[in-house]
């Protein structure tokens, strides 16, 4: 496993709240013809909140199927009005994957209780075409995982979708598209709050579950 400082630990959780891949705000010529009063609509419409930004920006309601062959939508379903922790695998991954569930079961180990009741984990694989559900819980088993932690796959596009809003990308396109080279992080947030880091998931689990508790303070502190 490949040792994470501290200091390099706060630097991935200090990120910016979400990074994914945005659209532009106006996607042709066409999109900018609106009549005057489509503007003045506009001009006088309500407020969105920090929080309903960030869920139309990054937390899209695809479908997905759990481990159990459950189906959910990812928003309303696993995401909405928690704290959650979010990574990416895949079953035969034969490098990163294996060190960061395995770190991650000793963050779970960690949490205790409170997985499945105030935190949620989810794992979303990278290779849906490959990993069923019935092959996710078999990984899944496999580990150790305890309830609490959902796996999860689903269709391929929908799940690219996911990795791209969710910033599980890196800049190189040739890289980005090989999967055995995917970006071991650990995405976490309040959802309520509109608070989202990220850290690498091979730090130590201590300092993940400090980090986890930073966003969970703040939903404790205002009661939300």
């Amino acid at each position: 496993m490949v040792a994470t400082t501290r200091r390099q630990l706060l630097a991935f959780s200090a990120l910016a709240p979400i990074a994914g891949a945005a659209g532009t705000l106006w996607a042709d010529d066409t999109s900018r013809q609106t009549d005057l009063g489509d503007q003045a609509r506009r001009r006088f419409a309500a407020p969105v909140s920090g929080r309903e930004k960030v869920r139309r920006r990054y937390l899209p309601n695809l479908p997905l199927v759990t481990h159990e062959g459950k189906k959910v939508v990812f928003y309303d379903d696993l995401v909405k009005g928690k704290i959650v922790t979010i990574n990416f695998f895949y079953s035969h991954c034969e490098e990163i994957c294996p060190l960061v569930i395995e770190n991650l079961v000793k963050v779970q180990k960690l949490l205790g209780s409170r997985v499945g009741r105030d935190i949620f984990m989810y794992s979303i694989t990278l290779k849906p075409e490959e990993d069923t559900a019935q092959v996710i819980k078999e990984f899944r088993e496999m580990h150790g995982i305890k309830p609490g932690w959902t796996f999860l796959t689903g269709n391929t596009a929908d799940i690219e979708v996911l990795r791209r809003k969710l910033g599980f990308t890196y800049p190189d396109p040739a890289i980005d598209k090989d999967k055995s080279q995917h970006i071991g992080n650990l995405r976490y947030g309040n959802e309520p709050l509109a608070l989202w880091a990220a850290c690498p998931g091979q730090a130590n689990p201590e300092w993940i579950v400090e980090s986890i508790s930073w966003v969970d303070r703040s939903r404790l502190k205002n009661k939300v």
